[in-house]
């Protein structure tokens, strides 16, 4: 079987493409002013889980700048968060809902999670699909 070194995938438009951009924008700019401005002045006493989530979500803010110069390249970190947002509305949010057991806490998270629904609509699913799921792997060795 031969795997083209150049494989073709679905196009893209452009309006999709600066959509994905200015998210990108967004997520750098909202959650990086509010994440790192609480690493760099918050208390040093943060539980450990708290100053865990805040690296992470800091470091996704700073690579959510190269998905502003390099929205396709970088469309695994937004399928990253659109998944992590997804598994927590899904399993946490939405069991807790039912349950009737619903916090201030959770209101304020599900807030900042219900924008993903715009990641929805303007991923290129056709393209995440051909180059994601139908292209053959990559071999786990070189041919010979």
């Amino acid at each position: 079987m031969h795997n083209d070194p150049h494989p073709t995938f679905p196009p893209i438009a452009p309006w999709r493409i600066h959509c994905i951009r200015l998210l990108f924008a967004l997520m750098a700019c909202f959650m990086g002013y509010f994440v790192w401005y609480n690493l760099l002045f918050a208390s040093a006493d943060v539980p450990v889980p708290q100053g865990l989530s805040r690296s992470m979500l800091g470091a996704l803010a700073l690579l959510s700048l190269l998905g502003v110069r390099y929205p396709i390249q970088m469309l695994p970190l937004m399928l990253y968060e659109v998944t992590w947002k997804t598994v927590w509305l899904l399993v946490i949010a939405l069991r807790a809902w039912l349950a009737g057991k619903w916090t201030p806490d959770m209101q304020s998270l599900f807030e900042d999670c219900i924008g993903i629904v715009l990641a929805y609509i303007f991923m290129p699913w056709r393209y995440v699909w051909a180059r994601y799921i139908v292209q053959p792997m990559e071999p786990f060795r070189p041919r010979s």
